[in-house]
């Protein structure tokens, strides 16, 4: 096959400190090339090099046999390089299709914008993709998930042949996942190459052909994926035999911890009940638009709920916003740490003492003293990987940011811990350890409830299991019940 990318000897130094040490990565014409590496592998870096973001301080990069040597994104682009990155940057105040065509507008005659045109050559490549989504829709009234389907279509409408896609299923259901990966299927059969960045790896081995796995800013090895198996691909990316992927160390109770009852807000969940006991953790799937998260922000106080009832230990309470919910121990990590988990201009401290500033700082005057032991003993308790908790909490790896979410909530001791997508964008041995976090809480007597697109992993870690479909309950299932196939035909 055609080489369409051929990179050499990769290096990029920051402040003296090597990002990328060895890249190397051949991608070839009609095929998916995975990425593949940990949180502070050398991807990120490795992409925005080849994208023109970063300036290389050593290599070469051949497009089709030429060298090239790219000073912007709009060079990769003219080049034929598309990026759907991981990190969303959409103009709320625009409509889907303004954000798909901005800055290459079709004009009118008369030099004005032919709205009509872009919003047709919009909407067609929508519903091409599958993607239930209008043109004229503002990017403020679109879900995450139906953001990162925008980013994906304003990719692809460049018509690129190389494009790289950065956890592009990492805001988006199995439903949205599997429309995608049929376009990558259509884009591999017109002899396009697409080079897949995930820490999902049974996406990795349903849709790539061939490997690279990148660890400590260094080239370890590639090859086709047929020949290698998923323990073999982990102890290259970790360095080291990761052992059994879910490891559950708790035993669910006889006493019920949370207890939701004829749970109710208009238009996003309807009549939903569930409990969960103490020790246990209870997972909630289905696909986008489900409900899911929307059942999270009625128990925290960020949805009005019209009817229903709470129940904490047996004991009702009343919930009107988050503060209720804290008073009471109830935690809540949300699906986007870098929007609603974190302050990315504040540091690592700040960030840890963040839910708990009432404590921290009495008559409105924080106590430095006790918000630097406080962050200690979350930065130690969570290994949490940061040359000093001073540090910009912005300059950490996506499942050290994780981390400092999870040391945020745990300094406030919480008795019920709600995890939207815990494990979104971090790497299989950071996944490792906020599962042994949840199952260490879990095994203290806490409650744990927690959403996931990702089917193994409501299977791997949950004790029972609630599906939700349309807004509705479509059933609670013990974990020994049921399987994918169940999950993914009730959900539907």
């Amino acid at each position: 096959m055609d080489e369409l990318l051929e990179v050499q000897g990769l290096k990029k130094f920051f402040g003296g400190v090597a990002a990328l040490r060895d890249g190397c990565f051949r991608l070839r014409a009609g095929s998916v090339h995975a990425l593949c590496g940990g949180n502070g592998a050398g991807k990120s870096t490795f992409l925005k090099i080849l994208m023109g973001i970063h300036k290389r301080d050593a290599g070469s990069i051949r497009r089709r046999g030429q060298e090239v040597d790219f000073s912007s994104p709009a060079d990769a682009l003219a080049s034929g390089i598309a990026i759907i990155e991981q990190e969303l940057s959409p103009i709320p105040h625009m409509t889907v299709a303004e954000n798909i065509y901005l800055g290459r507008e079709p004009s009118t005659r008369f030099g004005g914008i032919d709205f009509k045109t872009m919003n047709q050559n919009a909407q067609r490549l929508l519903d091409q993709l599958e993607f239930k989504i209008r043109a004229n829709q503002y990017m403020m009234h679109l879900s995450m998930a139906q953001m990162q389907l925008v980013e994906i279509a304003k990719a692809l409408s460049h018509d690129a042949e190389v494009i790289f896609m950065d956890e592009p299923t990492s805001a988006i259901g199995e439903k949205e996942a599997q429309q995608l990966f049929k376009t990558i299927e259509r884009l591999k059969a017109t002899g396009k190459g697409v080079v897949y960045v995930s820490h999902r790896l049974s996406e990795i081995f349903q849709i790539a052909d061939s490997y690279t796995v990148f660890r400590d800013g260094s080239y370890i090895g590639s090859g086709n994926l047929a020949d290698v198996d998923r323990p073999s691909l982990i102890k290259m990316i970790v360095g080291r035999e990761l052992g059994e992927e879910y490891v559950k160390t708790n035993v669910p109770t006889d006493i019920v911890g949370l207890e939701v009852t004829n749970l109710t807000a208009p238009g996003k969940v309807e009549d939903i009940s569930f409990e969960v006991k103490q020790g246990e953790i209870f997972g909630i799937y289905g696909l986008m638009g489900s409900g899911r998260t929307e059942i999270f922000n009625c128990i925290f106080g960020l949805d009005k709920i019209e009817k229903g009832e709470i129940k904490l230990h047996g004991e009702p309470i009343t919930i009107s916003k988050p503060a209720d919910a804290m008073k009471h121990g109830i935690a809540f990590v949300t699906e986007d740490r870098k929007v609603t988990g974190l302050n990315l201009s504040d540091s690592v401290r700040g960030n840890i003492a963040l839910a708990s500033l009432p404590e921290l700082s009495p008559n409105f005057v924080m106590r430095r003293r006790h918000e630097k032991v406080a962050s200690r003993e979350m930065t130690s308790r969570f290994a949490i990987k940061a040359a000093q908790d001073t540090m910009l909490v912005s300059g950490l790896s996506g499942g050290n940011q994780q981390k400092v979410v999870l040391g945020k909530w745990f300094l406030r001791n919480p008795k019920i811990l709600l995890l939207d997508e815990p494990t979104r964008g971090v790497d299989v041995g950071a996944k490792r350890e906020i599962y042994r976090v949840m199952c260490e809480f879990a095994a203290a007597g806490g409650t744990v409830v927690m959403i996931s697109s990702e089917i193994d992993e409501v299977l791997g870690m949950s004790d029972r299991i609630l599906v939700m479909r349309d807004g509705k309950s479509a059933g609670v299932h013990a974990r020994a019940d049921t399987d994918a196939q169940v999950l993914v035909h009730l959900s539907t």
